[in-house]
């Protein structure tokens, strides 16, 4: 499965590690969705990694209303990542695809080449889980140089 054939590296878990601040994230999903299967797994690995992320799923399919508040350049599009603070709060959100994967894409789409269907060695996978954490992290310096926060934490 797609779980056991990804890793972080060893700074990517010691960014991880250091993350203080709680993180609620909900992700719009679809069991059908193949890159939710191939991105919902990171999540799952940064929150392992972190022990202040808690992430919670919602299927797209289930939740119109969401689906419909949530939607990305027209479209109902998953994964969508919806980042909250501990208490709730709105902090962002991101997804689809992160600008690798839409990167990988264009490359296919202007190159000569059709697709195998065979996984290739330079699998655009590293690229994003840290596109991925780069957002990770960007929310948890939002949380921990937030004033509220801080001073609801004293620090």
């Amino acid at each position: 499965n797609f779980r056991s054939s990804i890793e972080l590296t060893a700074e990517q878990r010691e960014l991880l590690a250091s993350f203080t601040r709680d993180m609620q994230v909900l992700v719009l999903a679809g069991t059908w969705c193949g890159d939710c299967v191939n991105q919902c797994p990171i999540f799952e690995l940064f929150a392992e990694a972190a022990g202040c992320i808690q992430v919670r799923y919602a299927d797209r399919d289930d939740n119109p209303e969401l689906a419909n508040a949530l939607m990305t350049c027209g479209g109902a599009r998953v994964p969508c990542v919806v980042f909250l603070s501990e208490d709730g709060q709105f902090c962002g959100r991101y997804g689809d695809r992160t600008l690798a994967r839409y990167r990988a894409t264009v490359a296919k789409l202007q190159g000569a080449a059709c697709p195998t269907g065979l996984t290739p060695a330079d699998s655009v996978t590293p690229a994003v889980i840290q596109d991925w954490l780069n957002e990770f992290e960007r929310i948890q310096w939002m949380l921990r140089t937030s004033t509220r926060l801080r001073n609801l934490h004293g620090d």
